[in-house]
């Protein structure tokens, strides 16, 4: 399993909110080009049955007020469209969307996958950061086409999708994976008792991205424990001459794993903020044959807590691999 470490000990800086190191990915689908695009607001416009073609066309990547629209503040709607046909079923996929002004909400056929930044009343500007979103892969339409939408708010200023390389993205080591568990997982602030139970009620909690710093989901500047969920069905069929581990990639800071109610590992070295080195060591867990159910859905719950500066579950792969 070299090649988890060749993947997470790359040369790459350390970036905040998981900008991927480039050459992990390679460009499947080039999204540099016109796009349909609409001021105002209707959640109508996230569907892909949608009639957009009385809408504007639109260079992207570029400011919306040097395509006409100068003066504009406010929501937009960006609309795309590719052939699914040119993605392998085997790989995961990535939207990357480069630096939006400021603030966005992404759709793939219909289906949030992504946001940034915080649209107004509670305004938060995410114009810095580079925007990757995983595409789940039931998502995907495989055999023909696919629609993208994005909502965006623009605040003061410049507005639109600035800059960037953007397009369709494959992670050719992704299928290493059996199973991808990368995407939206349930997540909640502060300590939660009996939250590892798989039983445990967490449809009241938010939902996150993952793998992302949670400073730039809605909890910037919070440092403590705070818990992560998903729930899945197996995607294959477990193997008794086979050894199982769950990869979930670098955690800042500190985790305990729990996989059906079990806890399967934990990464704390003890020392304080400034001196930890756990944000940096890869999470590998092994998992009990007899955890992993193969006719009924699995959960896994894990417990983060963060020093200080950035938090959560940053950087992937995230999934089920086999030895």
């Amino acid at each position: 399993m070299d090649w988890i470490y060749d993947e997470l000990y790359d040369d790459q800086p350390d970036i905040p909110f998981d900008t991927p190191p480039s050459n992990h990915l390679i460009l499947r689908v080039d999204l540099n080009k016109k796009w349909r695009f609409n001021i105002g607001d209707n959640p109508k416009w996230a569907t892909p049955t949608y009639a957009d073609d009385n809408w504007e066309s639109i260079q992207v990547p570029s400011r919306w007020e040097n395509q006409g629209f100068n003066g504009y503040d406010g929501i937009a709607w960006y609309r795309t469209s590719f052939d699914g046909r040119l993605l392998d079923p085997k790989q995961s996929h990535y939207l990357l969307l480069g630096q939006i002004d400021d603030a966005d909400e992404c759709f793939f056929n219909g289906r949030m996958i992504g946001q940034n930044g915080r649209f107004a009343p509670r305004f938060r500007t995410a114009y810095t950061t580079d925007r990757r979103y995983q595409i789940p892969h039931e998502s995907i339409n495989f055999e023909g086409q696919n629609t993208i939408a994005v909502r965006v708010y623009d605040d003061v200023l410049d507005g639109g999708i600035v800059g960037g390389k953007i397009g369709i993205y494959a992670d050719f080591d992704s299928d290493h994976l059996i199973q991808d568990l990368s995407g939206q997982w349930k997540f909640t602030k502060w300590d939660k008792r009996n939250a590892e139970d798989p039983n445990y009620d967490a449809s009241g909690w938010d939902d996150i991205w993952v793998p992302s710093f949670w400073d730039n989901q809605g909890y910037r500047s919070y440092d403590g424990v705070a818990w992560y969920r998903t729930t899945f069905r197996l995607s294959f069929t477990p193997s008794s001459d086979k050894t199982y581990y769950l990869l979930l990639g670098m955690i800042d800071d500190y985790d305990i794993t729990y996989f059906n109610g079990q806890r399967i590992g934990t990464t704390a070295d003890g020392k304080g903020f400034g001196d930890s080195q756990s944000y940096a060591q890869i999470r590998l867990y092994k998992i009990p044959q007899a955890l992993l159910h193969s006719s009924k859905p699995n959960t896994i719950a894990i417990r983060v807590k963060d020093l200080g500066h950035y938090g959560g579950i940053y950087k992937g792969p995230i999934g089920i691999i086999e030895e």
